[in-house]
């Protein structure tokens, strides 16, 4: 079989050099391509049952693997000029010539194409001599792949662009490094890909597509098949030096056709995340002091008998739920295995990437090279060569194994070509010696030279600053997920600045709305993001710092008897609030690092008793209907804990004070006392007070003591009263400006962004100029290292002073010494190869060449004079150690900060 296949190509390559039968081989000779089945059922059945090495498992022979290449390498590096040129005019009749345009009767070869060709630029349009010699190896590949393989799909080699002409895919991927710092990783670079590109799906979709249009074309139309997304991400990560590569094979029908309607929305992840993260922030700070409660003895019969009861409800309500699975669950893919894809693969060993792994295309995610979503390679390309996979694939992906340049495993086009580690090893030889590499060039010229990729066809692949802004197609895009809706939108398209919004569903249908979630960018109320949830009627906002009132979070919802609300401020608050939580009964308010140490207010209004309109000051907290007052207080270090208060109750219907106390020192009941208030025109009473005293050694308070503390008690009522308004209108101040905020929405302008980073930037540049000139005193001052680890004292005692002035004598005499060590090992090394290269020239200079020697002579000057530059330095620095020792010393002894301690 080898013989024959051998013998017959090089007499086929013999025959076409003759122009006679190269006229008929044009006419009548030529293979025919595979006949296109008419259906997806009739494609299905016979591919199912043919191809054995992908879907059906059967492993390919390492006897024909091994007849593939020993048969192909030989004759793809003996390629002539005259065999390229009847191999290209013995192929497909539709295979375009070096100026040729789409073939008549194509998809593309309409009047629209025409313009564009006229329009694209010439390497669209034509074929260059390396080119076409490329074509015609690739066609030859492709017969010889199809005699071994027949069981096999053709590869994807040769696609038309969207001139018509046929172009090597490889060639058509163009690394292109960006100028924006939001696309130097791979995962800016996956994600704008499938935002800015909308796609299409192929047709039919077991078949290989017959166009591949050129990123420009692709960049321009927004409108791209899974191959041209593949290949313009391969194009940005083979920019920022990422070992990437375009891959085709077979994945699942939901990757396919980009259906997410079974997957979880990841923003949903992220939501719950923050949302957990936000509740077990919150209760440790409430229960940061909390007193553990006490075990619960519970019974041990009970508790079986309601774990069984558990097991019974677990099992009736999985029961029940069996059919709701079956419901979501879809039917099986027929054309599972055969549903053709691509995506990118990246390999580790390159910007700073650990393992291989996968991406998406469509959805910009990555996976693991063992993902159960792809089924199978066929090949894999990049701008340098394409190879073919030869493993078996029964087990999809998980068992290949990526070593590019393992030729058991992995079939090139262009056998020898330069690969990515070729590259690399070539720039680690650069660094050699100059005389070795001079030997080594000299083998390499001996080998015989591989015919090389082309450079890309594809113009410079441009993105504007626009294009990353606007993101996707007409600015919007729609993602459905399961139970949720997800839309995106750009920066400034909508009037409210909204740019995500996310909404969750109750069923599958996606008809019953539980909550939107929504994002915002650039408004001028500095509002992020809402909420509103249906399921427990409320809703939510969040603000970015810098808006009126402080407001960082707002949340409402309607109940019978009115709204309750809950508000979060900065800590740029006038009164220290944090957080505010009203109701038409009560309203809670947290403080942080007031100068009173109060940290939390819970006021109990009247019920069915809506508080008064705040029109005039109120210092009675009977008119504000105000039932019960509770305040608690921080620790107090400058007073003792029997005088600190730590909770003040007012209780306004019994016209009481309460106060108790912080616990004292090994003690478990805080003292307390109680005050009764009098009332008007009433004098105060010894009996007017209640007091209990943990520690009864201590003397009790004098009835004048008593008499003042309550009449600063009283004051603190009325001023309370005073906060407690001014809470409540706060409230009403920020809903009624929420209200008239909404009404008229207004975004940050252009100019009003671009004057914001300008200033930003102004800020940034005088920081960093006064960062850079306060570095350059530092340098000048010689003690500044060790006046740091001092931690930068004022005045120096005279310890401290001696310490500095041994310190910076020491450090300059060790630094001095390795400027000299530092000479002397340079100048060893220098000599040491000097050294070398003469006994490289005695040992070699039988067989150099003039130019060889000129070279030689060349670097034997250059080394002595660095020798002697080498050896001048190292005697002038030996002459002046002394001198700059002394000026040193000279120097710190006049200093005024050492001088009063040292010249003492």
């Amino acid at each position: 079989m080898e013989t024959k296949l051998v013998s017959a190509t090089e007499k086929q390559i013999r025959e076409e050099e003759d122009s006679t039968k190269l006229e008929e081989t044009v006419v009548d000779g030529h293979d025919s391509e595979p006949q296109e089945l008419q259906t997806v059922e009739r494609e299905t059945g016979n591919r199912a049952e043919r191809r054995g090495d992908m879907q059906s498992g059967r492993p390919v022979r390492d006897s024909v693997r091994g007849r593939l290449q020993r048969g192909l390498k030989p004759l793809l590096s003996q390629q002539s000029s005259s065999c390229i040129r009847g191999c290209l005019k013995a192929t497909d009749p539709d295979t375009p010539q070096l100026c040729s345009l789409a073939p008549e009767g194509d998809d593309c070869n309409t009047s629209g194409s025409s313009l564009l060709s006229l329009r694209s630029p010439e390497s669209y349009r034509t074929n260059s001599a390396d080119e076409i010699r490329l074509l015609a190896i690739a066609d030859n590949f492709q017969r010889q792949y199809l005699l071994l393989y027949p069981d096999r799909k053709p590869l994807l080699l040769c696609p038309a662009n969207e001139c018509g002409v046929k172009k090597f895919v490889s060639t058509t991927i163009r690394p292109t490094t960006t100028s924006h710092c939001d696309l130097l990783t791979w995962q800016d670079c996956a994600s704008f890909v499938a935002d800015f590109l909308l796609p299409e799906p192929l047709e039919p979709p077991v078949d290989l597509p017959k166009h591949l249009f050129s990123s420009t074309s692709v960049l321009r139309s927004q409108r791209a098949t899974c191959f041209e997304s593949a290949t313009l991400l391969c194009s940005l990560l083979l920019g920022v030096n990422y070992d990437a590569y375009c891959v085709s094979g077979y994945a699942v029908k939901e990757m396919c056709l980009l259906d997410k309607t079974l997957q979880q929305c990841p923003l949903l992840d992220t939501v719950a995340k923050d949302v957990q993260r936000e509740i077990t922030e919150q209760e440790r700070q409430e229960n940061k002091y909390a007193v553990k409660p006490p075990r619960e003895l519970d019974s041990r019969f009970l508790s079986q008998q309601e774990k069984k009861k558990q097991q019974e409800a677990e099992a009736a309500l999985l029961l029940g739920q069996t059919l709701e699975p079956e419901s979501e669950q879809r039917p099986a893919d027929f054309l599972r295995g055969l549903r053709v894809h691509c995506w990118v693969l990246v390999l580790s060993g390159s910007h700073s990437v650990q393992e291989n792994f996968f991406i998406d295309p469509l959805t910009g995610n990555s996976y693991a090279t063992d993902s159960d979503n792809f089924l199978g390679i066929e090949s894999v390309w990049n701008n340098l060569n394409y190879y073919v996979n030869m493993q078996d694939c029964k087990n999809g992906c998980a068992g290949v194994v990526f070593d590019l340049e393992d030729l058991r495993i992995w079939e090139p086009v262009l056998y020898g070509a330069t690969s990515k580690k070729q590259l690399i090893l070539d720039v680690l030889k650069r660094k050699e010696s100059k005389m070795m590499s001079i030997i080594s060039s000299e083998e390499e010229g001996e080998q015989p030279r591989v015919f090389q990729m082309p450079r890309s066809w594809v113009s410079y692949i441009t993105i504007s600053k626009e294009d990353l802004e606007i993101r996707w197609p007409g600015g919007k895009k729609v993602t459905h997920y399961r139970k949720a809706k997800l839309e995106r939108f750009a920066p400034c398209l909508n009037p409210d600045g909204l740019v995500t919004s996310l909404t969750t569903y109750k069923d599958l249908d996606c008809t019953e709305v539980t909550a939107v979630r929504q994002w915002y960018k650039y408004r001028s109320d500095n509002l992020e993001e809402t909420q509103i949830n249906k399921a427990d009627n409320f809703t939510s906002e969040r603000f970015r710092r810098g808006r009126a009132f402080h407001l960082l979070f707002h949340r409402w919802r309607s109940l019978t008897a009115g709204t309750e609300r809950q508000m979060e401020f900065s800590s740029a608050h006038g009164d220290n609030l944090v957080r505010r939580v009203l109701s038409p009964s009560e309203m809670e308010e947290y403080f942080e690092g007031r100068s009173d140490f109060l940290c939390y207010r819970h006021v109990f209004f009247n019920q069915h008793v809506q508080p008064p309109e705040p029109s005039h000051p109120q210092t009675d907290l009977e008119n504000l209907h105000v039932q019960k007052v509770v305040e608690h207080f921080n620790r107090n270090a400058s007073k003792p804990a029997n005088e600190d208060v730590a909770e003040r109750v007012f209780l306004v219907a019994q016209r009481r004070i309460e106060l108790a106390y912080h616990l004292m020192d090994h003690r478990f009941i805080p003292s307390k006392r109680s005050f009764l208030r009098p009332r008007p025109g009433q004098k105060f009473t010894p009996d007017m007070v209640s007091t209990f005293q943990v520690d009864l050694s201590e003397r009790p308070l004098k009835t004048l003591t008593l008499h003042r503390m309550l009449n600063v008690l009283i004051k603190e009522e009325d001023k309370v009263a005073l906060q407690i308004q001014k809470s409540l209108k706060e409230v009403k101040d920020i809903v009624t400006c929420r209200e008239q905020e909404e009404k008229e929405v207004e975004l940050w302008t252009t100019s009003i962004a671009a004057a914001q980073a300008r200033r930003e930037r102004k800020e940034k540049e005088i920081m960093a100029a006064e960062e850079e000139r306060w570095l350059q005193e530092q340098e000048k001052d010689v003690m500044a290292p060790l006046l740091i680890r001092l931690g930068n004292p004022e005045v120096l005692s005279p310890e401290e002073a001696e310490q500095l002035y041994e310190s910076c004598l020491s450090e300059f005499r060790d630094r001095l010494e390795e400027q000299t060590n530092l000479l002397q090992q340079r100048y060893e090394t220098e000599t040491m190869e000097l050294q070398s290269q003469q006994k490289w020239y005695q040992q070699y200079q039988h067989i150099l060449t003039q130019k060889h020697m000129e070279d030689y002579q060349e670097n034997c000057s250059y080394k002595t004079l660095q020798i002697a530059a080498i050896q001048k330095r190292l005697h002038r620095h030996s002459e002046t150690v002394q001198d700059k020792y002394y000026a040193l010393d000279e120097k710190l002894r006049q200093d005024p900060r050492l001088a009063p301690h040292l010249n003492s």
